[in-house]
């Protein structure tokens, strides 16, 4: 029987890399939108008593990113937090921490070799895939917290960017030959 180890080759490892990394980076900038869209005075927001808050939720989206591109490129996975002294506090300041952590991150995955991106990694007595597989992982994990928070936006007075085509707020600007379709 075919396991995932056995299927992944050096060229398949490459492809992957190189279509996740383009993927993501499209991914994260939509996701620095929804984030930068989180009013500074609403932070504490939740629309349950047993939701997160839009800042917990924020927080947990841009950390677990950068986490996971971290695991990938060390080979292990150790989810561990920054402290509280060098979490950003303010909106501005997430949205700059994401962007700088995850640019420095993408590099350290961009230059992992067929090897070590084949190299199966532990997580945590859940998963045992090869290194590469965790960035559809890290991919789902993304793109389903940036879907919570960005209910959170109109309850908390904000404006819903565009994500995967127009919104209320942000209309699709496509092309004319688009809009003829």
């Amino acid at each position: 029987m075919a396991t995932a180890e056995s299927c992944v080759t050096a060229d398949f490892a490459l492809g992957y890399q190189e279509m996740m990394l383009q993927g993501l980076a499209n991914e994260v900038q939509t996701t620095k939108k929804v984030l930068s869209a989180i009013p500074e005075g609403k932070k504490d927001f939740r629309p349950d008593p047993n939701a997160r808050t839009a800042w917990e939720l924020a927080w947990h989206l841009a950390n677990t990113d950068v986490q996971f591109l971290d695991g990938i490129a060390d080979g292990q996975f150790k989810m561990e937090s920054p402290d509280d002294e060098h979490k950003p506090r303010t909106v501005t300041e997430l949205v700059t921490w994401y962007d700088e952590n995850m640019a420095r991150a993408t590099e350290r995955v961009r230059k992992l070799s067929p090897e070590q991106l084949m190299k199966p990694i532990e997580f945590f007595g859940v998963f045992n895939l090869p290194a590469a597989f965790y960035m559809g992982f890290l991919n789902n994990h993304s793109i389903h917290h940036r879907g919570q928070l960005a209910t959170y936006l109109r309850p908390m007075g904000s404006k819903c960017p565009s994500i995967y085509g127009g919104s209320y707020d942000e209309p699709w600007q496509g092309g004319e030959a688009s809009n003829a379709a």
